[in-house]
């Protein structure tokens, strides 16, 4: 049995070509098919690598190929609309809808059990208010900060040139400009694709220094001041770490090195480009604290601030010490979420390294309300946030503003075909093939990356009319609603413990986490303090 559409092949070939003496064409047609597929099977026999051709030659390669187009059987045809793998349909839909400025409402009712656990929403107001302005900016800038930032609520998250196609570079940099937010560089540094249209930029340096290195690696002031004083660098961002693979360095193979992401990296062409897992310039909190005053003066006084996601508690706690003790603050802090996303990542990195970001957020903010620091702080969170509802739910954990990155990837043409390290995305996003790429049409997609951005805003600022708010920074943890159980719900502020202002000046700390890591965090050490 396991032989016979093998031997049937076989058959075919005498008869596909006793009937080409009649029917030349469909006989010959037959027998050229079945001669084929009885070569193959003859190959599946007698190769050794696959057992399950041996035993199954021919029948055994629907397997294959079923196997190999299963992802998209299951995404288009199999998952529900709210299935997250890692966006869900409906929420790749809303993306779409608005970055082309399609209506966004909903007939008929919610598609989601609002009884089932874990279902959140956010509290709404008898006596809603009204807002004309929805841009929702705000300075990013401490007090010694010189050129303070007035930044979008939302902006776009790191991804570098060489993760993305220039085209897709391009037009999300273009998309900002017209929008009037900022669009993070990644660590791969700036491109030309990144100043070809002059869109605001926040320019990231990860361990790899790359914009700003030696030819060895190491840090390079000299060249961190001529990029750092170009207008359209409007903020610095010291990545520390990444949800999708934290603590994780990297290393982009010479074959992949461009004279186009060599010229942006300050590295030579076909030479392996490499990201160590730490910074060189800086191994304890006070010694960051330094570096972010160094950057901050050699940048002219530019908002310089941190990126990281949150491992163990008492590095964090480390780090406000250090802020406290030096007076030296970072003007923001992005918390990326261990759901954040990548080109690439180690699978063990991406389910099970990281802190969530919710969780990493609120660890975050309370750090800074304990010490007193929060108001010289911008929180920013990112991490699979999509929609105005998501933003809001940051928002009311503490954060002071929005980073989103496979959202936008979305608005310039991405389908989750989750092959981004391949480097054969079907619609050229994540690819470096020209003739990939190239279907990106910068002029058209650049206005999907406005409108989606100018639509999410719209919803987040009907949001926070219907909560009789003035600002999304004014949502509280009240205002988050949680379901823990089939018979209660519960507030963000009751599920979760809160410290007060200056609550860890004060020596008695009620937190079980800062209670059991606190004492064991030293401001010149990363590591855990006995």
């Amino acid at each position: 049995m396991r032989y016979i559409p093998w031997l049937i092949s076989i058959l075919l070939v005498p008869i596909g070509g006793a009937i080409a003496i009649w029917l030349l064409f469909w006989g010959g047609m037959l027998a050229g098919l079945a001669g084929l597929a009885a070569t193959i099977g003859l190959y599946d026999v007698y190769q050794s690598k696959r057992a399950v051709l041996k035993n199954y030659p021919l029948s055994a390669r629907l397997r294959f190929l079923f196997e190999h187009f299963r992802p998209e059987i299951r995404q288009y045809f199999l998952e529900s609309d709210h299935d997250e793998t890692p966006f869900s349909r409906e929420q790749r839909a809303l993306v779409y809808r608005r970055s082309k400025g399609i209506e966004g409402l909903r007939p008929f009712g919610t598609l989601r059990n609002v009884n089932a656990v874990g279902h959140e929403w956010i509290n709404h107001s008898m006596s809603p208010s009204h807002m004309g302005d929805i841009a929702f900016r705000q300075p990013i800038g401490g007090p010694d900060c010189t050129q303070p930032y007035d930044s979008s609520a939302l902006n776009i998250s790191g991804m570098s040139y060489g993760a993305l196609s220039p085209t897709a570079i391009e037009a999300l940099n273009w998309g900002a400009k017209l929008g009037g937010f900022a669009h993070t560089t990644g660590e791969g540094s700036i491109s030309r694709f990144h100043r070809k249209h002059g869109g605001d930029l926040i320019w990231q340096i990860g361990s790899g220094y790359f914009g700003c290195r030696t030819a060895t690696g190491a840090f390079d002031p000299e060249m961190f001041v001529t990029n750092a004083s170009d207008p359209q660098i409007k903020m610095i961002e010291i990545k520390l770490s990444q949800g999708a693979k934290p603590g994780h360095g990297g290393i982009l193979p010479g074959a992949k090195v461009t004279e186009a992401i060599a010229e942006a990296r300050g590295v030579l062409v076909g030479q392996d480009c490499i990201s160590p897992a730490a910074h060189s310039e800086f191994s304890s909190p006070d010694g960051l604290c330094r570096f972010i005053a160094r950057l901050r003066h050699l940048s002219g006084g530019k908002p310089v601030g941190l990126k990281l996601c949150v491992g163990h508690p008492w590095e964090v706690f480390a780090m406000v010490k250090a802020f406290h003790e030096t007076g030296i603050t970072p003007d923001f802090i992005t918390i990326d979420g261990a759901e954040g996303g990548t080109g690439a990542a180690p699978v063990e990195f991406a389910d099970h390294k990281g802190a969530p970001i919710r969780e990493g957020l609120m660890l975050v903010h309370n750090s800074l309300v304990g010490m007193g620091l929060r108001d010289r702080v911008r929180l920013i969170a990112s991490g699979k946030i999509i929609s105005a509802f998501d933003m809001c739910r940051m928002f009311a954990l503490g954060a002071d503003g929005c980073n989103i990155a496979r959202g936008f990837m979305f608005a310039v043409g991405c389908i989750q075909a989750q092959v981004c390290h391949s480097g054969k995305c079907p619609t050229g996003v994540t690819s470096q093939d020209p003739g990939r790429y190239r279907a990106i049409v910068v002029a058209e997609k650049h206005l999907r990356v406005a409108s989606y951005h100018r639509n999410t805003l719209f919803a987040l600022k009907e949001a926070v009319e219907s909560s009789g708010l003035q600002r999304p920074q004014e949502f509280t943890p009240h205002h988050l609603m949680i379901r823990v159980n089939s018979r209660e719900v519960r507030s963000a502020a009751s599920q979760y413990l809160w410290l007060e202002p200056g609550e860890l000046l004060g020596g008695h700390v009620s937190h079980p986490a800062f209670a059991k890591y606190w004492d064991h965090a030293r401001p010149d050490t990363f590591a855990f303090a006995p």
